[in-house]
């Protein structure tokens, strides 16, 4: 083998040691994830990681009070990152996303877009509705939530029961701020909780 071809045979070595490495710290990094829920278009989580300074910007820039910091006993890696208290109030999906613009490193960040098109919506979780806790599957009517959703066909009612459409649905959580059953009749998960059905999206991250 000649000089040139053992540097490229090594370099390909440890390209491959330094991919695996990555693979092995993003399915962790998921791992973990599942287990808060990231502000409007956080990148995927092991680049947030990454790329997030910790400065709390964005939790001052929440006008509604839903960012909060991860606590210290959650471990270093996570320690003081933004995350969307869901469980007690829904994300208002402000129109000019003051959480998001808030970010200098922009660990949360705008998808690009033209001057004719408009910022897509972000999905931040997963909503289920739990049937066994709902007042409308178990008799009694109710519709608290009924005005509580923005986006049109997310949250749309059958035989006078609520129901979620997952494809409009951002996982705001605002039907479930609105639910007066206690506990709530509406569940809220981290998007990464589709990594147990095999629907994690594929690392992004650049070595």
């Amino acid at each position: 083998m000649t000089d040139s071809g053992r540097r490229a045979f090594f370099r390909a070595g440890t390209r491959k040691v330094a991919e695996a490495v990555v693979d092995q710290a993003d399915a962790h990094a998921r791992q973990r994830a599942k287990h808060w829920i990231r502000p409007p278009y956080a990148l995927d989580e092991l680049e947030f990681l990454t790329t997030c300074t910790r400065c709390g910007e964005c939790v001052d820039a929440c006008l509604y009070q839903v960012v909060f910091l991860l606590p210290p006993r959650l471990g270093a890696a996570v320690a003081s990152t933004p995350a969307l208290d869901l469980t007690n109030r829904g994300c208002h999906l402000c129109a000019d996303w003051p959480c998001v613009t808030a970010c200098e490193p922009r660990a949360l960040k705008l998808p690009e877009t033209t001057p004719d098109t408009a910022v897509p919506m972000p999905r931040v979780a997963i909503v289920n509705i739990n049937p066994q806790a709902c007042l409308p599957y178990l008799g009694p009517e109710c519709g608290a939530c009924a005005p509580s959703c923005p986006i049109p066909g997310a949250l749309t009612w059958s035989a006078a029961k609520p129901v979620i459409d997952p494809g409009p649905c951002t996982g705001c959580g605002l039907c479930r701020e609105a639910c007066i059953v206690d506990p709530k009749a509406i569940e809220i998960k981290s998007l990464h909780r589709d990594a147990e059905q095999g629907n994690a999206p594929k690392r992004s991250f650049k070595l």
